[in-house]
């Protein structure tokens, strides 16, 4: 992607260089440029966000930060840095607790505020917010991860329509005795800069992530499918990992479009997607294959165990009370190490078990461990 002008934030570096060394201006233009750079080789949204708001952290001075993205009316918690709370308790389980929270945009929060403003806050004391405050401290983090926030500086992450993508949350400055004092003013530029390129990278990602998408469904559609399968199926061969496809098709489809008519039937699709992602691991891919077709690419996981998450599925789809009438499908399980071969043979190896399941009648699962 194209940075024009030399990207968000540059002309900022003159209100820095009051309080920086040009050395360290210059640091900050270069890690700039860079994840420019980066944005535009097409890197993974998580590991280029993570990567901004340690660097973000670096040029303010601050402890810990979270980068929230903006999800319908909800943020969410995508990057969490606190080296503190995870030595506590462990990056695994800190990560854990904090993706399982999420912050209304109704409810009163410091994020919250700049989500819907686009202001930037810099407070200097999180528990001192006057009452009559049009924002307000989430209080409810730091009893969850047992940290304790003093100042904070929230700006938006705004794109180039001016859409705000999220919000970068920076925490506790720290000063030259390690003591936690407030954001100078001067930082403002600094973390506004860092969250301009994180919007730019997170706007990137969703334009990618649309051209991935089954319009009818909203589902992955098969150009996804087909460049994780060939990810996965690598993967599983190198590292000699499990991973298996369950591919399915719908039994009598066709009546409920020649009776109830296409738009009834679109209907059925994306209630079926819906019941499949609800089902699904988050490392898990759904995806259309073609007209009533689905598959399920379950990574790392057994053949044995996609037998089970099959039968489960057929048997909430065979009680699901759809609109136009009861409805069932027939599935087929391929597996690797058990069905080896390429993407193509791992697909025609469950084709063949959806065939077997559909000749033995229907509303079956098939692909039976040898």
């Amino acid at each position: 992607m194209d940075i024009p002008n030399g990207g968000p934030g540059a002309g900022s570096f003159l209100e820095v260089q009051g309080a920086a060394t040009a050395e360290r201006a210059a640091q900050m233009l270069e890690e700039l440029l860079q994840l420019g750079i980066d944005i535009g080789s097409d890197g993974e949204l998580s590991s280029v966000l993570d990567r901004i708001v340690r660097q973000a952290r670096r040029f303010t001075g601050a402890e810990a930060a979270t980068l929230f993205l903006r999800e319908g009316s909800y943020l969410r918690f995508s990057v969490v840095q606190n080296e503190m709370t995870a030595r506590r308790l462990g990056e695994h389980d800190m990560q854990n607790r904090l993706e399982a929270e999420r912050l209304p945009l109704d409810v009163p929060s410091l994020a919250g505020h700049v989500a819907n403003s686009g202001e930037v806050l810099n407070v200097p004391e999180a528990y001192d917010i006057p009452r009559d405050a049009p924002y307000a401290f989430n209080w409810r983090v730091d009893l969850a991860t047992g940290y304790r926030t003093h100042s904070v500086l929230a700006v938006p992450l705004r794109d180039a329509s001016r859409r705000i993508q999220g919000v970068l949350q920076l925490i506790n400055a720290a000063g030259p005795d390690g003591r936690v004092i407030p954001f100078h003013p001067r930082l403002e530029s600094v973390a506004r800069a860092f969250a301009a390129y994180a919007a730019i990278a997170v706007r990137s990602a969703r334009l990618e992530e649309l051209s991935f998408k089954d319009p009818l469904t909203d589902g992955y559609n098969r150009r996804y499918l087909m460049l994780r399968l060939h990810e996965e199926v690598s993967r599983a061969s190198r590292y000699q990992q499990p991973l298996s496809l369950i591919l399915l098709d719908l039994d009598g489809f066709k009546a409920i479009n020649d009776r109830w008519g296409h738009d009834a039937g679109d209907e059925v699709l994306k209630q079926v997607v819906q019941l499949l992602a609800s089902q699904s691991r988050r490392d898990s891919v759904v995806a259309r294959y073609g007209g009533d077709e689905f598959i399920a690419l379950l990574p790392s996981t057994t053949k044995a165990a996609a037998l089970v998450y099959a039968e489960r599925m057929r048997a909430i789809i065979e009680r699901y009370p759809f609109q136009y009438g009861p409805l069932t499908a027939s599935f087929g399980v391929a597996g690797f190490p058990e069905d080896p071969g390429s993407v193509a043979d791992l697909i025609k190896s469950a084709d063949h078990a959806l065939y077997e399941a559909k000749r033995q009648g229907r509303n079956l699962v098939g692909g039976l461990l040898r």
